[in-house]
């Protein structure tokens, strides 16, 4: 079961709301469309779902049925009470109140997964969880790149946000989209779009077109990220100018050549692991530096 356009607008008023800008609220009101991102989300009893801005629950619901283990996280104080009161009967589910961009992420996991289980398996943060979400468009963006950076228990992403925050996530080289936040996604895992949302399945209707985008974490490259991260905003916050002068003083003419890049290229054409050779390479050059010549 899952909220249709009057059970939301039944339940808003019930409770004497109303959704609120300030918080970026669109409530999904399309039993199908849930029920398609829960089947994209592929899991099922035994597994791990981490669910931000639940909302009135319409999402919340149609991962419960999947049988899988649901922690969902919702910031305002005025929905919350509806979101327990809608899952009260579903033993798979546990409601967190918190700003998801501010959450102890570690404790919530491990408190969340030790509730609602039925599989044998210890809980604690080895676990692996998967983000499923309809995130606020104002927060979609910042709040990805901190799980990717910050919580490695969360193994892979089905997030519904911006169809131009999902096309940067998933971008790759050369093409208008691809940027900082798209080096970002390749050094952590795999970004592609997995679908598109019309703007009419929502409560209030968005003036922006959704999208689903899946984020599959993998082995990340050996290069420190806060280095890596540090060069390619430089990089990119000048990204129509070419690598020799967008990262002028930062990198030397013979680093470029040490890391195999052209000084003349610009930032869309480095792929992320372009981007860590140069990085390892200015790192290198800086040990150099500090160490001195050796006899």
């Amino acid at each position: 079961m899952t909220h249709s356009r009057p059970a939301i607008r039944e339940l808003l008023e019930s409770a004497s709301l109303a959704p609120r800008r300030d918080l970026g609220q669109n409530f999904v009101a399309d039993p199908n469309t849930v029920r398609r991102i829960a089947s994209l989300a592929r899991v099922g009893p035994g597994d791990h779902v981490v669910e931000i801005g639940a909302g009135l629950g319409s999402l919340t619901l149609a991962l419960a049925d999947t049988g899988a283990t649901v922690i969902a996280i919702e910031v305002d104080h005025g929905v919350v009470p509806i979101l327990r009161d809608v899952v009260s009967d579903r033993a798979n589910v546990t409601v967190i109140e918190g700003d998801a961009m501010h959450l102890d992420w570690s404790s919530a996991l491990v408190s969340a997964s030790s509730t609602g289980a039925d599989d044998d398996r210890a809980p604690g943060p080895a676990d692996d969880w998967v983000l499923v979400a309809n995130l606020p468009y104002n927060v979609a963006t910042p709040l990805i790149c901190d799980l990717l950076d910050d919580v490695p228990a969360i193994t892979r992403m089905i997030v519904m946000v911006q169809r131009e925050a999902a096309e940067r996530f998933a971008a790759t080289t050369r093409t208008p989209a691809y940027g900082a936040v798209s080096v970002k996604a390749a050094y952590w895992g795999t970004a592609k779009i997995v679908g598109h949302v019309p703007a009419s399945v929502f409560v209030p209707r968005p003036n922006v077109e959704s999208a689903l985008v899946e984020i599959t974490r993998r082995e990340p490259p050996t290069t420190e990220p806060g280095a890596l991260f540090a060069l390619v905003r430089a990089g990119f916050g000048q990204r129509r100018k070419m690598l020799r002068r967008s990262l002028a003083g930062i990198i030397a003419p013979e680093t470029f050549e040490a890391a195999g890049i052209s000084p003349t290229a610009r930032p869309e054409e480095l792929d992320v692991e372009a981007w860590c050779r140069l990085t390892d390479a200015h790192l290198a050059a800086e040990r150099e530096t500090a160490t001195g010549p050796h006899s």
